[in-house]
């Protein structure tokens, strides 16, 4: 066949919804104008054109691979910061061609909703988070925190060298340490990750 129906997903339980039909003819869509499916009359057949994208994308990875090795490798590539470069360049180039339209984004730059949607949001209930509180407190108060802070430090060291973390990890929970305090030891060796700009 050369056409593609795409259900509602409800369609078997009732009419659809127009939610419902509106996410199905949006998968037509991305299929149709984000792939590139439709610039090449009956690509799967014989797979002469996907065969051709694969070789292409062989190609263009070789390349890669050629230009890393040539930097003595991954480690060098990153901090010399070639592939933050490249992934940024890429990102840059990417949102260049969608902002002119040259790359139809659904949703985003061809086929929008003319109205401001505002997602539904989930208020947190403040009680609920006064119980979360409550329940921290009484953790804490029913452990041994001198176990626990020697647990936490036992992390905390075997972090800065190379010893297997689960079972210090896995000590400081059962002695009731939060994911905070044990992710807060492993922070205090290996900070936080910021990507250099």
């Amino acid at each position: 066949t050369q056409s593609l129906h795409t259900n509602s997903f409800d369609e078997a339980l009732s009419l659809p919804t127009e939610h419902a039909v509106k996410i199905a003819l949006r998968t037509q869509q991305i299929i149709a104008f984000e792939t590139g499916v439709t610039h090449t009359a009956d690509p799967l057949g014989g797979s002469y054109f996907v065969e051709s994208l694969t070789n292409e994308i062989e190609t263009r990875a070789w390349e890669y691979l050629e230009k890393v090795d040539g930097m003595g490798g991954s480690v060098p590539a990153i901090e010399a910061g070639w592939m933050q470069a490249e992934i940024h360049e890429a990102a840059f180039r990417i949102q260049q061609a969608v902002e002119s339209g040259e790359r139809v984004v659904v949703g985003v730059n061809r086929f929008t909703e003319p109205e401001d949607t505002q997602p539904e949001l989930q208020a947190l209930d403040p009680n609920e988070v006064e119980a979360q509180k409550e329940r921290l407190r009484r953790l804490r108060s029913g452990r041994d925190q001198s176990a626990v802070d020697r647990a936490l430090a036992e992390v905390t060291d075997a972090a800065k060298g190379t010893a297997n973390l689960l079972p210090p990890m896995r000590k400081a929970l059962r002695l009731r340490a939060t994911l905070g305090e044990v992710s807060d030891a492993l922070r205090s060796v290996f900070g936080e990750y910021r990507p250099t700009i």
